[in-house]
């Protein structure tokens, strides 16, 4: 298909496609679009040098004229109104000739056209000077009403796909690269279409590109991708940025699994040294947090810091994965995704619905499993609690777009009004997969509802009317409907996904893993996965695919391979040669806590619980699975709201509302100065101050005081013994009020 716009094979004859069927402005304006061309009897040659489609309309991107900032708003701009990024081709050609009674083009006298006038400057144009009048693009627009307002030729061969050159490039800071782009054709032919390509970068800190695809490397270490657009094709060029300078030969470390050589290598490349290996406590409280999303308790740290067991690190996780914490900590990262939601379920329906997903983690069902459960539930929703998804979204363009980025990390929501701006998908990718949510119907009330698949998938093209057929992303679609097939669509969709060949799914569910324990996807954001956002490190992605499909899909035995390896163990202290890289694992990031794992962190260090409106006491904030609790806290420190299965919903950046809370906010002081609480029965239990620093260190922290802290804790502890429980407060809230406290790390 032509992403650009029209099929090739259109009659030379100007005369618009049959407008499809539709009570709007825009069927009114092809209309008289068409009818004006007719009286005028306009014809384009038989080989016509300029079309609408092929040549204006990509002026017309490049330019910014139909984004979303300009014309292509919804609403338009200064009473003109051009689809979203060129998306119908036959409405920007009847508004541009025929709207406001056609004063926007003078056929028999070009350069006065007020399009002309308007993108070069001649006339007052919000958008400024769009267009040199000497340019090579003003010729092609005045070439354009001169040679007859051709829409389209019959004579253009099909745009298959488009290419870069340089493909990939390593760069020093500041270094450039000049790309120019080739449009590749069906019949094998090419054309350089640089000066008609929009270009962007998908790291400006690390890349920029300007308007003639001149790339210019930032100061950080990593690799960028600047995407090149022509008539809704994508290209990408990569730019290798290493540090500069000579960091010395590459410090050869132990290799604990497959892993650790593929970060390696992506390290020489960029002459980057990791860091040194983290201390066992670094690793104890990293893995506790990871893994079951609490801290561990001052005992636990001892018993861990005081080991000699070579494989203790391999044996904590062993101990984290079989706890119950590690079920509550993970059902609550799906049920954000899978959307939870009291409000859109019901109270009784939304608790049973995150049962089966803690269920599900619990046991550790394979991945694609859970993922076919949940895509082919039936039957008495009650009995089957999976069947809750399709509650949640109810429109089968949302469940079409949920699936897609939760179990793909593909994004289609834009296709469905327009093309995707940064990808391959269109409106038919997303009506092809909508198509297999067609089905979906629910009967019944309450506790008789059933869920069920009945009718035909075919839908409309929504621009021309063509039936859409259900087809997945990235493969044909049939050439016939199966409207009067029975079977539910939504079982060949849930087979095609958990295929051992599909594209997508094992590397998705291994990356969104991955982002979890590292702090940032090889593919980021996780739920991004496109042509022009590629893997930093493709080979380390697909190796752990291929070890998840080996493991049968096991969530834990990745878990397991990922907490082994040496990359995830690195310090976080960062290294000259590595304090600018956050790309690519040569360190470990620093990462703010959840707010569900930073309130029970709270509650664990004081030893006071909190009571959440509505809940059995005891209940810790990451076994909430009423993302609706109203709680300040919480909020405040970004829970989603569960409206999108977006990671992006979730916030974990700071702000200073965070840290005046936690420095002021009555509540946290009320914990930390409990009589009942941890820190003052440490300080009952503990009369020897050394004693005292040690406990409170292990309890916040997982460590003991380095010497130098000892020495001002026990200074203070001292200056202030007839004030000891005071004392013991407010050193407890100094460390709570820490970014060591605060952060993963």
């Amino acid at each position: 298909m032509n992403p650009g716009g029209p099929a090739s094979n259109v009659p030379v004859r100007i005369t618009m496609p049959n407008p499809i069927p539709q009570p709007s402005r825009v069927r009114g304006m092809r209309l008289l679009a068409t009818s004006a061309l007719g009286v005028l009897g306009m014809m384009a040659p038989a080989a016509a040098a300029v079309d609408f489609v092929h040549d204006v309309m990509p002026v017309l991107s490049r330019f910014g004229c139909n984004g979303s900032a300009c014309h292509g708003k919804a609403d338009g701009q200064n009473g003109f109104k051009l689809s979203i990024f060129g998306n119908d081709p036959e409405a920007d050609f009847a508004a541009l000739i025929q709207e406001s009674r056609g004063r926007r083009i003078s056929a028999t006298a070009p350069e006065n056209s007020l399009l002309l006038r308007k993108v070069t400057g001649e006339v007052g144009h919000g958008g400024g000077v769009r267009v040199a009048l000497k340019s090579r693009e003003y010729a092609l627009l005045r070439d354009w009403v001169a040679g007859g307002l051709a829409f389209t030729s019959g004579v253009r061969p099909e745009l298959s796909h488009l290419r870069l050159e340089p493909a990939r490039q390593t760069l020093a800071f500041g270094g450039q690269a000049a790309l120019k782009v080739w449009a590749q054709y069906a019949d094998g032919s090419s054309e350089d279409v640089t000066w008609l390509s929009v270009f962007q970068s998908n790291n400006g800190e690390m890349a920029q590109v300007n308007e003639a695809g001149r790339v210019t490397a930032g100061s950080k270490v990593g690799q960028a991708t600047v995407m090149a657009r022509y008539r809704g094709a994508v290209g990408v060029f990569h730019a290798l940025i290493p540090q500069p300078g000579n960091s010395g030969p590459f410090t050869q470390r132990p290799v604990h699994n497959f892993i650790d050589p593929l970060v390696d290598a992506q390290l020489r490349r960029l002459n980057v040294q990791p860091s040194e290996t983290a201390q066992d406590a670094e690793y104890l409280r990293r893995a506790y947090l990871d893994i079951v999303g609490k801290l561990p308790t001052s005992a636990e740290a001892r018993r861990f810091l005081s080991s000699k067991a070579p494989d203790k690190r391999a044996a904590l996780v062993d101990e984290l994965l079989a706890r119950p914490e590690y079920a509550d900590y993970w059902a609550l990262k799906w049920a954000d995704l899978l959307r939870v939601d009291r409000l859109a379920l019901g109270h009784k329906s939304a608790r049973t619905y995150y049962e089966w997903i803690h269920r599900s983690v619990a046991e550790d069902k394979p991945l694609d499993q859970f993922a076919q459960e949940l895509l082919t539930a039936e039957g008495r929703i009650a009995d089957q609690p999976a069947g809750y998804f399709f509650k949640v979204l109810a429109r089968p363009g949302d469940m079409a777009a949920t699936t897609s980025q939760v179990f793909m990390g593909v994004r289609i929501t834009c296709a469905e009004c327009h093309q995707h701006p940064f990808d391959r998908w269109t409106q038919q990718d997303y009506y092809g997969m909508r198509g297999f949510f067609q089905q979906v119907k629910f009967k019944g009330k309450d506790a008789d509802e059933s869920l069920f698949a009945e009718g035909g998938t075919t839908q409309s093209h929504p621009r021309t009317g063509k039936p859409v057929f259900p087809h997945p992303l990235g493969s044909l679609m049939p050439a016939k409907a199966d409207a009067d097939d029975p079977q539910d669509r939504r079982r060949a969709l849930a087979d095609w996904l958990v295929a051992p060949g599909n594209p997508w799914f094992a590397r998705h569910m291994a990356n969104r893993v991955w982002a979890h324990f590292l702090g940032r996807g090889i593919i980021e954001p996780v739920d991004d996965v496109r042509a022009t956002n590629p893997p930093t490190n493709p080979e380390l992605l697909d190796a752990l695919a291929a070890r998840l499909v080996k493991d049968k899909f096991s969530a834990k035995a990745l878990i397991r391979i990922i907490a082994a390896s040496r990359t995830y163990q690195l310090s976080s202290q960062p290294q000259i040669s590595n304090e600018a890289d956050d790309q690519n694992y040569s360190r470990a990031l620093f990462r703010r806590l959840p707010a569900e794992v930073l309130m029970d962190a709270v509650c664990d260090t004081t030893g006071v619980p909190e009571k959440f409106p509505g809940t059995p006491a005891g209940v810790r904030a990451v076994q909430l699975w009423d993302s609706q609790v109203q709680h300040y806290f919480l909020k405040l420190f970004g829970r989603p709201s569960r409206i999108t299965a977006c990671e992006c919903e979730r916030s974990t950046g700071a702000s200073i509302s965070q840290v005046l809370h936690l420095m002021n906010g009555p509540g946290v002081h009320a914990k930390i100065a409990h009589a009942a609480g941890r820190v003052a029965r440490t300080e009952e239990a503990k009369p020897d101050d050394a004693e005292l620093l040690d406990e409170l260190y292990l309890t916040f922290f997982s460590r003991f005081p380095s010497p130098s802290e000892r020495d001002v804790g026990l200074e203070f502890l001292g200056s202030r013994r007839f004030q000891r429980r005071q004392a013991a407060e407010d050193l407890a809230w100094s460390l709570l009020n820490t970014l060591e406290f605060i952060f993963n790390h």
